[in-house]
Protein backbone atom coordinates (compact mmCIF):
# COMPACT_ATOMS: atom_id res chain seq x y z
CA UNK A 1 0.00 0.00 0.00
CA UNK A 2 1.26 3.44 -0.51
CA UNK A 3 1.83 5.83 2.34
CA UNK A 4 -0.11 8.52 2.30
CA UNK A 5 0.07 11.17 5.04
CA UNK A 6 -1.56 14.65 5.85
CA UNK A 7 -0.63 18.22 7.23
CA UNK A 8 -4.39 19.07 8.69
CA UNK A 9 -3.77 22.83 10.19
CA UNK A 10 -7.25 24.88 10.62
CA UNK A 11 -7.00 28.48 8.92
CA UNK A 12 -7.61 30.15 12.43
CA UNK A 13 -3.89 31.75 12.92
CA UNK A 14 -0.40 32.13 11.62
CA UNK A 15 1.54 28.72 11.33
CA UNK A 16 4.09 28.34 14.16
CA UNK A 17 7.27 26.30 14.71
CA UNK A 18 5.06 23.40 16.32
CA UNK A 19 2.51 23.46 12.95
CA UNK A 20 5.91 23.45 10.89
CA UNK A 21 7.07 20.33 12.81
CA UNK A 22 3.78 18.64 12.00
CA UNK A 23 4.20 19.45 8.41
CA UNK A 24 8.20 18.92 7.66
CA UNK A 25 8.00 15.23 9.80
CA UNK A 26 4.72 14.59 7.81
CA UNK A 27 6.53 15.30 4.43
CA UNK A 28 10.10 13.59 5.24
CA UNK A 29 7.83 10.82 6.07
CA UNK A 30 6.11 10.33 2.93
CA UNK A 31 8.90 11.21 0.60
CA UNK A 32 11.40 8.64 2.20
CA UNK A 33 8.73 6.03 2.05
CA UNK A 34 7.86 7.46 -2.08
CA UNK A 35 4.38 8.29 -0.66
CA UNK A 36 1.94 11.53 -1.12
CA UNK A 37 1.76 14.39 0.91
CA UNK A 38 -1.75 15.98 1.73
CA UNK A 39 -2.82 19.36 3.00
CA UNK A 40 -5.78 19.88 4.02
CA UNK A 41 -7.77 22.25 5.88
CA UNK A 42 -9.87 21.64 8.97
CA UNK A 43 -11.98 24.98 8.98
CA UNK A 44 -15.31 23.41 9.18
CA UNK A 45 -15.28 26.08 12.36
CA UNK A 46 -16.67 28.90 10.27
CA UNK A 47 -16.20 31.65 13.94
CA UNK A 48 -12.79 31.55 13.53
CA UNK A 49 -11.90 30.05 10.26
CA UNK A 50 -10.68 32.88 7.71
CA UNK A 51 -9.53 32.76 4.63
CA UNK A 52 -6.65 35.28 4.71
CA UNK A 53 -5.44 32.57 7.58
CA UNK A 54 -6.02 29.76 4.64
CA UNK A 55 -3.45 31.94 2.00
CA UNK A 56 -0.52 32.40 4.46
CA UNK A 57 -0.77 28.74 5.50
CA UNK A 58 0.41 27.79 1.63
CA UNK A 59 2.46 30.50 1.62
CA UNK A 60 4.24 29.18 5.02
CA UNK A 61 4.92 25.70 2.95
CA UNK A 62 5.95 27.08 0.11
CA UNK A 63 8.77 28.87 2.06
CA UNK A 64 9.83 25.80 3.44
CA UNK A 65 9.37 23.99 0.17
CA UNK A 66 6.89 21.76 1.10
CA UNK A 67 4.98 21.09 -1.85
CA UNK A 68 1.42 18.61 -1.59
CA UNK A 69 0.47 15.91 -3.94
CA UNK A 70 -3.53 16.31 -2.63
CA UNK A 71 -5.82 19.40 -1.46
CA UNK A 72 -8.98 19.28 0.15
CA UNK A 73 -10.85 21.83 2.98
CA UNK A 74 -13.47 19.98 5.39
CA UNK A 75 -15.78 23.21 4.47
CA UNK A 76 -16.38 21.25 1.38
CA UNK A 77 -17.01 18.11 2.63
CA UNK A 78 -20.00 18.86 5.05
CA UNK A 79 -22.84 16.50 3.18
CA UNK A 80 -20.28 14.08 3.62
CA UNK A 81 -20.11 14.45 7.51
CA UNK A 82 -24.18 14.84 7.56
CA UNK A 83 -24.05 11.16 6.07
CA UNK A 84 -21.60 9.16 8.22
CA UNK A 85 -23.28 10.90 11.34
CA UNK A 86 -26.51 9.35 9.63
CA UNK A 87 -24.14 5.97 9.54
CA UNK A 88 -22.96 6.14 12.88
CA UNK A 89 -26.96 7.19 14.06
CA UNK A 90 -27.89 4.21 12.43
CA UNK A 91 -26.18 2.29 14.75
CA UNK A 92 -26.94 3.21 17.90
CA UNK A 93 -22.98 4.67 18.45
CA UNK A 94 -24.42 8.87 17.96
CA UNK A 95 -26.64 9.67 20.55
CA UNK A 96 -28.27 13.58 21.67
CA UNK A 97 -27.25 15.20 24.42
CA UNK A 98 -29.03 18.50 25.77
CA UNK A 99 -26.84 19.86 28.57
CA UNK A 100 -25.05 23.23 28.97
CA UNK A 101 -21.59 23.91 29.31
CA UNK A 102 -23.14 25.30 33.05
CA UNK A 103 -24.45 21.98 33.62
CA UNK A 104 -21.70 19.95 32.25
CA UNK A 105 -19.24 21.50 34.60
CA UNK A 106 -20.92 21.31 37.59
CA UNK A 107 -21.10 17.62 36.37
CA UNK A 108 -17.60 17.42 36.49
CA UNK A 109 -17.17 19.13 39.83
CA UNK A 110 -19.51 16.81 41.31
CA UNK A 111 -17.20 13.68 40.29
CA UNK A 112 -14.23 15.24 41.24
CA UNK A 113 -15.38 15.79 44.72
CA UNK A 114 -16.27 11.87 44.76
CA UNK A 115 -12.65 11.33 43.56
CA UNK A 116 -14.41 9.74 40.04
CA UNK A 117 -12.80 10.97 36.32
CA UNK A 118 -14.76 14.12 35.48
CA UNK A 119 -16.13 12.48 32.51
CA UNK A 120 -19.54 12.28 30.84
CA UNK A 121 -22.12 10.67 33.03
CA UNK A 122 -23.94 9.68 29.96
CA UNK A 123 -27.41 11.01 31.45
CA UNK A 124 -29.09 11.96 28.14
CA UNK A 125 -29.14 7.81 27.33
CA UNK A 126 -31.89 7.86 29.30
CA UNK A 127 -33.66 10.58 28.26
CA UNK A 128 -37.19 9.17 26.48
CA UNK A 129 -38.61 10.44 23.65
CA UNK A 130 -41.08 12.81 25.52
CA UNK A 131 -38.23 14.34 27.73
CA UNK A 132 -36.21 15.28 24.88
CA UNK A 133 -39.21 16.85 23.10
CA UNK A 134 -39.55 18.29 26.19
CA UNK A 135 -35.89 20.32 26.16
CA UNK A 136 -36.61 20.93 22.51
CA UNK A 137 -40.15 22.64 23.25
CA UNK A 138 -38.21 24.97 25.51
CA UNK A 139 -35.88 25.91 22.82
CA UNK A 140 -32.58 23.35 23.53
CA UNK A 141 -30.60 22.07 20.56
CA UNK A 142 -28.96 18.57 21.26
CA UNK A 143 -25.37 18.21 20.84
CA UNK A 144 -24.26 14.55 19.68
CA UNK A 145 -22.15 12.45 21.39
CA UNK A 146 -20.08 9.05 19.80
CA UNK A 147 -21.09 6.65 21.92
CA UNK A 148 -17.38 4.45 23.10
CA UNK A 149 -17.25 1.24 24.09
CA UNK A 150 -16.56 0.04 27.07
CA UNK A 151 -12.78 -1.75 27.71
CA UNK A 152 -9.65 -0.33 26.32
CA UNK A 153 -8.45 0.42 23.32
CA UNK A 154 -4.94 0.08 22.66
CA UNK A 155 -2.20 0.12 19.21
CA UNK A 156 1.17 0.43 18.53
CA UNK A 157 2.13 3.52 18.32
CA UNK A 158 5.05 4.54 16.04
CA UNK A 159 6.80 6.21 18.15
CA UNK A 160 5.99 5.44 21.60
CA UNK A 161 5.31 1.95 21.68
CA UNK A 162 2.31 0.21 23.03
CA UNK A 163 -0.07 2.48 24.14
CA UNK A 164 -3.23 1.58 26.08
CA UNK A 165 -6.46 4.07 27.18
CA UNK A 166 -9.28 2.38 28.91
CA UNK A 167 -12.27 3.99 27.76
CA UNK A 168 -13.83 4.62 31.26
CA UNK A 169 -11.21 7.18 31.68
CA UNK A 170 -12.81 9.43 28.69
CA UNK A 171 -15.95 11.46 28.43
CA UNK A 172 -18.36 9.94 25.58
CA UNK A 173 -16.86 13.22 22.58
CA UNK A 174 -19.57 15.69 21.10
CA UNK A 175 -18.84 15.09 17.17
CA UNK A 176 -21.34 17.58 16.26
CA UNK A 177 -22.44 20.87 18.43
CA UNK A 178 -25.69 22.10 18.68
CA UNK A 179 -25.56 24.44 15.90
CA UNK A 180 -24.95 21.28 13.68
CA UNK A 181 -21.16 21.90 12.71
CA UNK A 182 -19.23 18.96 12.71
CA UNK A 183 -16.01 18.59 14.99
CA UNK A 184 -12.63 18.12 13.90
CA UNK A 185 -12.17 14.52 15.75
CA UNK A 186 -15.21 13.05 13.79
CA UNK A 187 -14.31 14.65 10.36
CA UNK A 188 -10.77 14.12 10.30
CA UNK A 189 -11.66 10.25 10.61
CA UNK A 190 -14.24 10.61 7.95
CA UNK A 191 -11.28 12.23 5.68
CA UNK A 192 -8.76 9.81 6.09
CA UNK A 193 -11.24 7.21 5.42
CA UNK A 194 -12.20 8.82 2.29
CA UNK A 195 -8.57 9.84 1.27
CA UNK A 196 -6.90 6.62 1.92
CA UNK A 197 -4.74 7.76 4.75
CA UNK A 198 -2.37 4.92 5.91
CA UNK A 199 -0.42 7.32 8.52
CA UNK A 200 -1.40 9.95 10.44
CA UNK A 201 1.63 11.68 12.30
CA UNK A 202 1.20 14.52 15.09
CA UNK A 203 1.51 16.34 18.44
CA UNK A 204 1.30 13.95 21.62
CA UNK A 205 -1.37 16.33 22.91
CA UNK A 206 -3.75 14.21 20.47
CA UNK A 207 -3.04 10.13 22.04
CA UNK A 208 -6.23 11.02 24.06
CA UNK A 209 -7.77 11.37 21.12
CA UNK A 210 -6.80 8.39 19.49
CA UNK A 211 -8.55 6.18 21.63
CA UNK A 212 -12.17 8.36 19.61
CA UNK A 213 -11.11 8.07 16.86
CA UNK A 214 -9.76 4.20 16.46
CA UNK A 215 -13.13 3.08 17.54
CA UNK A 216 -14.60 5.87 15.14
CA UNK A 217 -13.00 3.92 12.33
CA UNK A 218 -14.01 0.67 13.51
CA UNK A 219 -17.50 2.14 13.96
CA UNK A 220 -17.49 3.47 10.34
CA UNK A 221 -16.58 -0.25 8.94
CA UNK A 222 -12.97 1.07 8.38
CA UNK A 223 -9.42 0.08 9.79
CA UNK A 224 -7.35 2.87 11.63
CA UNK A 225 -4.19 4.01 10.10
CA UNK A 226 -0.77 3.64 11.54
CA UNK A 227 -1.09 6.11 14.36
CA UNK A 228 2.72 8.32 15.71
CA UNK A 229 3.01 10.61 18.17
CA UNK A 230 6.21 13.20 18.86
CA UNK A 231 6.77 14.87 21.90
CA UNK A 232 5.33 18.54 22.01
CA UNK A 233 8.46 21.58 21.65
CA UNK A 234 9.42 23.41 24.77
CA UNK A 235 12.02 26.54 24.77
CA UNK A 236 15.32 26.39 26.46
CA UNK A 237 13.23 27.14 29.83
CA UNK A 238 11.24 23.80 29.86
CA UNK A 239 8.15 26.35 28.68
CA UNK A 240 5.59 25.28 26.09
CA UNK A 241 6.05 26.89 22.56
CA UNK A 242 2.32 27.43 22.52
CA UNK A 243 2.92 29.93 25.08
CA UNK A 244 4.49 32.27 22.23
CA UNK A 245 3.49 31.00 18.91
CA UNK A 246 3.17 34.97 17.80
CA UNK A 247 6.96 35.42 18.32
CA UNK A 248 7.43 32.01 16.52
CA UNK A 249 5.29 32.25 13.45
CA UNK A 250 7.05 31.36 10.32
CA UNK A 251 5.96 34.56 8.99
CA UNK A 252 7.85 36.01 11.64
CA UNK A 253 11.02 33.98 11.23
CA UNK A 254 10.62 34.99 7.48
CA UNK A 255 10.75 38.37 8.03
CA UNK A 256 13.62 38.13 10.30
CA UNK A 257 15.29 36.71 7.66
CA UNK A 258 15.85 33.06 8.91
CA UNK A 259 16.38 30.39 5.93
CA UNK A 260 13.89 28.21 5.48
CA UNK A 261 15.99 25.49 5.42
CA UNK A 262 17.70 26.14 8.63
CA UNK A 263 13.97 25.81 10.21
CA UNK A 264 13.58 22.12 8.16
CA UNK A 265 16.81 20.98 9.36
CA UNK A 266 16.39 21.78 13.03
CA UNK A 267 13.40 20.99 13.32
CA UNK A 268 13.57 17.19 11.02
CA UNK A 269 16.20 16.75 13.80
CA UNK A 270 14.76 18.03 17.27
CA UNK A 271 13.96 15.10 19.58
CA UNK A 272 15.99 12.54 17.56
CA UNK A 273 19.43 11.34 18.84
CA UNK A 274 20.72 12.97 15.09
CA UNK A 275 22.76 15.58 14.92
CA UNK A 276 21.31 18.80 13.53
CA UNK A 277 23.47 19.65 10.58
CA UNK A 278 22.64 22.43 8.47
CA UNK A 279 20.97 20.93 4.85
CA UNK A 280 20.46 23.06 1.26
CA UNK A 281 17.75 20.74 0.39
CA UNK A 282 14.55 18.93 1.43
CA UNK A 283 16.20 15.87 -0.45
CA UNK A 284 18.94 15.59 1.98
CA UNK A 285 16.68 15.13 4.80
CA UNK A 286 14.65 12.85 2.96
CA UNK A 287 17.92 10.39 2.78
CA UNK A 288 18.37 10.48 6.38
CA UNK A 289 14.31 10.41 7.79
CA UNK A 290 13.48 7.92 10.23
CA UNK A 291 10.58 8.17 12.21
CA UNK A 292 11.86 5.64 14.36
CA UNK A 293 14.49 7.82 16.16
CA UNK A 294 12.05 10.31 17.55
CA UNK A 295 12.08 9.65 20.87
CA UNK A 296 9.40 10.72 23.75
CA UNK A 297 11.61 12.87 26.03
CA UNK A 298 10.07 16.98 25.08
CA UNK A 299 11.77 18.40 22.14
CA UNK A 300 14.00 21.60 22.86
CA UNK A 301 13.35 24.19 20.57
CA UNK A 302 16.40 26.84 20.80
CA UNK A 303 16.23 30.19 18.71
CA UNK A 304 19.57 30.97 19.01
CA UNK A 305 20.47 27.84 17.35
CA UNK A 306 17.75 28.65 14.46
CA UNK A 307 19.38 31.77 13.93
CA UNK A 308 23.32 30.00 14.22
CA UNK A 309 22.35 27.32 11.55
CA UNK A 310 20.35 29.92 9.01
CA UNK A 311 23.98 31.73 8.68
CA UNK A 312 26.11 28.16 8.50
CA UNK A 313 23.62 27.33 5.34
CA UNK A 314 24.15 30.92 3.94
CA UNK A 315 27.68 30.30 4.31
CA UNK A 316 28.03 26.59 2.61
CA UNK A 317 25.40 27.65 0.26
CA UNK A 318 26.77 27.61 -3.51
CA UNK A 319 26.32 30.51 -5.97
CA UNK A 320 23.22 28.72 -8.34
CA UNK A 321 21.43 28.59 -4.99
CA UNK A 322 22.28 31.83 -4.53
CA UNK A 323 21.89 34.14 -7.32
CA UNK A 324 18.17 33.66 -7.54
CA UNK A 325 17.71 34.89 -3.46
CA UNK A 326 20.20 37.97 -4.92
CA UNK A 327 18.37 39.40 -7.10
CA UNK A 328 14.98 39.09 -4.97
CA UNK A 329 17.05 41.75 -2.62
CA UNK A 330 18.05 44.00 -5.52
CA UNK A 331 21.51 42.96 -6.25
CA UNK A 332 21.29 41.23 -9.41
CA UNK A 333 24.54 42.42 -10.86
CA UNK A 334 26.48 40.29 -7.96
CA UNK A 335 28.09 38.00 -9.17
CA UNK A 336 29.88 34.47 -7.86
CA UNK A 337 33.20 36.29 -6.72
CA UNK A 338 31.16 38.15 -4.75
CA UNK A 339 29.43 35.25 -3.36
CA UNK A 340 32.48 33.56 -2.58
CA UNK A 341 33.40 36.57 -0.78
CA UNK A 342 30.73 37.64 1.49
CA UNK A 343 28.58 34.18 2.07
CA UNK A 344 31.19 33.79 5.19
CA UNK A 345 30.32 36.64 6.56
CA UNK A 346 26.47 37.00 6.32
CA UNK A 347 23.65 36.21 9.30
CA UNK A 348 21.07 36.72 7.01
CA UNK A 349 20.58 37.25 3.30
CA UNK A 350 20.08 40.56 3.29
CA UNK A 351 23.30 41.30 5.33
CA UNK A 352 24.32 40.86 1.77
CA UNK A 353 23.04 44.63 0.83
CA UNK A 354 25.68 45.87 3.20
CA UNK A 355 28.83 44.12 1.77
CA UNK A 356 27.68 44.88 -1.75
CA UNK A 357 27.40 48.59 -1.08
CA UNK A 358 31.03 48.16 0.48
CA UNK A 359 32.36 46.79 -3.29
CA UNK A 360 30.57 48.64 -5.37
CA UNK A 361 29.81 52.28 -3.02
CA UNK A 362 29.13 55.16 -2.74
CA UNK A 363 31.09 54.72 0.88
CA UNK A 364 32.96 57.00 2.71
CA UNK A 365 35.61 54.87 4.54
CA UNK A 366 36.83 55.70 8.09
CA UNK A 367 39.95 57.32 7.57
CA UNK A 368 43.29 56.69 10.25
CA UNK A 369 46.90 57.54 9.84
CA UNK A 370 46.07 59.56 6.54
CA UNK A 371 50.02 59.93 5.82
CA UNK A 372 50.07 56.18 5.36
CA UNK A 373 47.22 56.01 3.49
CA UNK A 374 48.68 58.62 1.50
CA UNK A 375 51.44 56.16 1.20
CA UNK A 376 48.95 53.02 0.56
CA UNK A 377 47.71 55.11 -2.63
CA UNK A 378 50.50 55.91 -4.04
CA UNK A 379 51.52 52.07 -4.44
CA UNK A 380 48.22 50.79 -5.57
CA UNK A 381 49.57 48.27 -8.19
CA UNK A 382 47.77 49.41 -11.66
CA UNK A 383 45.03 46.85 -12.74
CA UNK A 384 44.02 44.57 -14.11
CA UNK A 385 43.87 42.88 -10.61
CA UNK A 386 44.34 39.37 -9.97
CA UNK A 387 43.77 37.39 -6.62
CA UNK A 388 47.31 38.23 -5.29
CA UNK A 389 46.70 42.08 -5.40
CA UNK A 390 46.23 42.13 -2.11
CA UNK A 391 49.44 40.24 -0.83
CA UNK A 392 51.23 42.42 -3.39
CA UNK A 393 49.88 45.82 -2.07
CA UNK A 394 50.77 44.79 1.38
CA UNK A 395 54.09 43.33 0.96
CA UNK A 396 55.16 46.46 -1.12
CA UNK A 397 53.55 48.72 2.05
CA UNK A 398 55.11 46.84 4.80
CA UNK A 399 58.86 47.18 2.88
CA UNK A 400 58.07 50.83 2.13
CA UNK A 401 56.82 51.67 5.91
CA UNK A 402 58.23 49.40 8.23
CA UNK A 403 54.49 48.61 9.55
CA UNK A 404 53.42 45.35 10.14
CA UNK A 405 50.48 43.03 11.54
CA UNK A 406 47.78 45.32 12.65
CA UNK A 407 48.90 48.97 11.92
CA UNK A 408 49.63 47.56 8.48
CA UNK A 409 46.72 46.38 7.75
CA UNK A 410 43.57 47.98 10.22
CA UNK A 411 44.08 51.38 8.63
CA UNK A 412 43.30 49.93 5.25
CA UNK A 413 40.35 47.74 5.85
CA UNK A 414 38.61 50.63 7.58
CA UNK A 415 39.68 53.36 5.33
CA UNK A 416 38.30 50.40 2.22
CA UNK A 417 34.96 49.11 4.34
CA UNK A 418 34.42 51.31 6.68
CA UNK A 419 34.31 48.36 9.17
CA UNK A 420 36.56 46.50 11.95
CA UNK A 421 35.58 43.18 10.27
CA UNK A 422 34.67 41.12 7.36
CA UNK A 423 34.92 39.34 4.71
CA UNK A 424 38.94 38.48 3.72
CA UNK A 425 40.30 41.86 2.09
CA UNK A 426 42.16 39.54 -0.62
CA UNK A 427 38.70 38.56 -2.02
CA UNK A 428 37.48 41.92 -1.43
CA UNK A 429 40.22 44.19 -3.14
CA UNK A 430 39.65 43.18 -6.81
CA UNK A 431 35.63 43.99 -6.05
CA UNK A 432 36.19 47.52 -4.88
CA UNK A 433 38.46 48.25 -7.86
CA UNK A 434 41.65 50.62 -8.01
CA UNK A 435 39.49 53.92 -8.40
CA UNK A 436 37.49 53.44 -5.31
CA UNK A 437 40.03 52.49 -3.81
CA UNK A 438 42.20 55.45 -3.95
CA UNK A 439 38.97 57.75 -3.47
CA UNK A 440 38.33 55.91 -0.35
CA UNK A 441 42.01 56.10 0.79
CA UNK A 442 42.00 59.67 0.35
CA UNK A 443 38.79 59.97 2.28
CA UNK A 444 36.72 60.26 -0.39
CA UNK A 445 32.88 58.69 -0.69
CA UNK A 446 33.36 56.51 -3.56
Amino acid sequence: MTTSVRFAPSPTGLLHVGNARAAIVNWLFARSRGGSFMLRLDDTDQARSNAEYAARIEEDLRWLGLGWDRFARQSDRLARYQAAAEALRAKGRLYPAYETEEELARQRALRRARRLPPVYDRSALALGAAERARLEAEGRRPHWRFLLEAGSTAWTDGIRGEVRIDAATVSDPVLIRADGTPLYTFCSVVDDIDFGITDVIRGEDHVTNTLTQIQLFHALGAAPPVFAHFALLVGTDGEALSKREAALSLASLRETGIEPMAVASLIARLGTADPVEPRQTLAELVAGFDLSRFGRAAARFDEAELKHLSARILHGMDFARAAPRLREIGLAAAGEEFWRAVRGNLETMADARHWWRVVAGPLAGVIEAPEYLAQAAALLPPEPWGGDVWREWTAALRERTGRKGRTLFHPLRLALTAREHGPEMHNLLPLIGRERAQARLAGRTA
